[in-house]
């Protein structure tokens, strides 16, 4: 017995040793001695001391190491089937540089004609992305529930409508907004109050809407329906709206935008009526877009910090995707009102 264990050792000599052999002569598990091989996972000093002596007893190679194989990180989806125009534009943009900087692949799915694509009950089981972030997500929720069931991770900006219990979401203060920029019309004189709403089923403008009427609460005032428009949040709902509102007999003295681009629409609504703003109107908007600089005069509004939403939805995400907590599922952030030259005092009768 002795002679042939002379003569194992022997012709293990001459080649490399198997895990097979450094396990049974050390007595570790394969598993262990696999792990001191490749230098990986946790092992203690003295397995690594019982496997090299091992090595050198036998008097053969260690086992040839296993190449790593380089970890492919799967890009993020960034959905926004939107025309990537000032607001979209910005936070995609936001939402894209960040991803970039920690080191993360970017997967884009952009544009109008994307609004009908079914692409989040896809999503699990094409397993072509890690995450998601969605801007403003025209799916209902119950394809956001659908992705919640099977763990995907995602991070909703700016919800359209309100998300399922648990669902990640990060927004603007837009309530807080419609109240300070109201509160500013208010403090001006400002009593017949005229509002351009977006979409009567999306979360934001309903968010704006309590806020002024919060506003106007406050001030003892009760909201007028006569002085409430709803529409598609572009200049030519500004015209539309606002030329309604200042045909009425008793017409507005303010006006109140969902979106800088629909106070644009309401500049030139006045204009073609012989009004000045704010000499005669006093018009407000919301974003603080580029296009609020490029008005005559510039536009009072209300700034969302586009930048840090998409810092912080990554963040956010980031946290999902490395499986930490969160302190919270769901952040504002807060807005800013800027008061520029569209507002003034209520003109005199």
């Amino acid at each position: 017995m002795e002679q042939d264990d002379v003569s194992a050792r022997g012709a293990a000599g001459r080649g490399r040793i198997t895990v097979r052999a450094i396990a049974a002569e050390t007595g570790l598990s394969i598993a262990t001695v696999s792990r001191v091989i490749n230098a990986q996972g946790q092992v203690s000093e003295d397995a690594r001391r019982r496997v090299q002596e091992a090595i050198d007893g036998l008097g053969g190679r260690a086992p040839a190491t296993r190449p790593r194989q380089p970890k492919i990180e799967l890009p993020v989806l960034v959905r926004c089937p939107y025309k990537l125009s000032d607001y979209f534009g910005a936070l995609v943009t936001a939402v894209a540089e960040a991803l970039v900087a920690t080191g993360r692949r970017v997967l884009l799915d952009v544009g109008d004609s994307r609004v009908d694509a079914p692409v989040l009950r896809e999503l699990p089981a094409a397993r072509e992305t890690s995450g998601a972030i969605l801007i403003l997500p025209p799916e209902p929720a119950e394809d956001l529930r659908f992705l919640q069931t099977r763990r995907y991770p995602l991070v909703v900006v700016d919800p359209r409508t309100p998300v399922p219990r648990g669902v990640v979401s990060i927004a603007s203060a837009h309530t807080a907004g419609a109240r300070a920029v109201t509160r500013h019309l208010l403090d001006l004189g400002h009593r017949r109050i005229g509002v351009i709403s977006g979409f009567e089923d999306w979360l934001s403008g309903s968010d704006r809407l309590a806020g002024h009427l919060a506003a106007l609460s406050e001030a003892g005032l009760l909201g007028e329906p006569r002085l409430l428009r709803y529409g598609e949040p572009a200049i030519h709902t500004g015209v539309r709206a606002g030329g309604e509102l200042l045909d009425l007999s008793e017409r507005p003295t303010a006006i109140a935008c969902f979106n800088d681009k629909v106070a644009v629409g309401v500049y030139q609504a006045a204009a073609e009526r012989g009004l000045g703003i704010p000499a005669d109107l006093s018009v407000t908007g919301f974003d603080d877009s580029e296009i609020s600089q490029a008005t005559a005069p510039m536009l009072t509004t209300v700034r969302q910090p586009l930048d840090e939403l998409g810092r912080i939805a990554v963040t956010m995400l980031t946290r999902l995707l490395e499986r930490q907590a969160l302190d919270a599922l769901h952040l504002e952030l807060a807005t800013e009102l800027v008061v520029r030259g569209s507002t003034g005092p209520v003109p005199p009768r």
